[in-house]
């Protein structure tokens, strides 16, 4: 048996590695005593498989893992009994068995939503780049693979970038980066624009194919553990609430945009 889980990544715990999230989990697992399945050899390890990770410092609200059972559970409880075992801050959202024939996440997801405040531009200077990067054919970076530098153009991966607006300490601007075949990152957006990093959010996972495309565990909007955040106005809450539940065809997370455009 597979469970796949949905959790969120938000506060303090958010400066922690993705290698000690792997290890919150594992102690959780033992702590509710879930079955789970081990690898044999000399050294056996949990049959847990990560989604993408999260950069260092960005918050969540659409992470996920999926782990093989040694013998079937009921899912009912399983996510509030699992995040009183982990760390503050670290919430499952959602519990749902799946395929053994299911694909890795990190091979299946297609491109991420983003909501990311923009430091050292003004809203007309965040507005106006924006409009460019969109309206351009291409946009050559040069980042680093493997410790050498290489050029890369990336505005394929730039599926969507609605226009910015004010946020708590900067520019905000959702997007809808790509993570395939060469994926963007958050920061790497915000070099192109010209300005830094103040915080991201990421709200939404997405796999795409033969033209449907659909959230790995879409959340209900009135999911109780999204609305403690309905009166928050820092990126993220709020936006994913509007997208699960509603048909693939219609879903796109970024409000206002559409690809190859900024709206006004």
């Amino acid at each position: 048996m597979r469970l796949r889980f949905r959790f969120g990544k938000e506060g303090k715990v958010r400066f922690t590695s993705h290698r000690d999230v792997a290890r919150m989990w594992e102690r959780s697992f033992r702590r509710v005593r879930l079955p789970v399945a081990y690898t044999a050899g000399f050294s056996p390890r949990p049959k847990v498989s990560f989604g993408l990770a999260l950069p260092t410092g960005a918050e969540s609200t659409a992470e996920y893992l999926d782990v093989e059972l040694g013998e079937p559970v009921a899912p009912d409880g399983l996510a509030r009994s699992l995040t009183a075992a982990l760390p503050v801050g670290v919430d499952v959202l959602a519990v749902i068995p799946i395929d053994g024939r299911e694909g890795s996440l990190q091979h299946e997801v297609t491109s991420c939503s983003w909501s990311i405040e923009v430091g050292g531009l003004d809203l007309d200077q965040a507005r106006s780049r924006a409009a460019e990067i969109m309206a351009a054919d291409e946009l050559v970076v040069t980042r680093e693979r493997k410790g050498s530098p290489v050029t890369d153009d990336v505005r394929p991966a730039i599926i969507a970038l609605a226009a910015p607006v004010s946020g708590r300490a900067g520019v905000r601007i959702d997007c809808e980066l790509a993570t395939q075949p060469r994926g963007l990152r958050p920061t790497e957006l915000v070099d192109a624009l010209g300005g830094t990093l103040v915080a991201s959010f990421r709200y939404a996972q997405w796999i795409e194919r033969d033209g449907a495309r659909w959230e790995p565990i879409p959340l209900p909007a009135t999911d109780a553990l999204h609305e403690k955040d309905s009166s928050d106005d820092r990126p993220g809450p709020g936006l994913e609430r509007a997208h699960p539940g509603s048909p693939a065809s219609d879903r796109r997370p970024v409000t206002g945009a559409v690809a190859g455009a900024v709206s006004s």
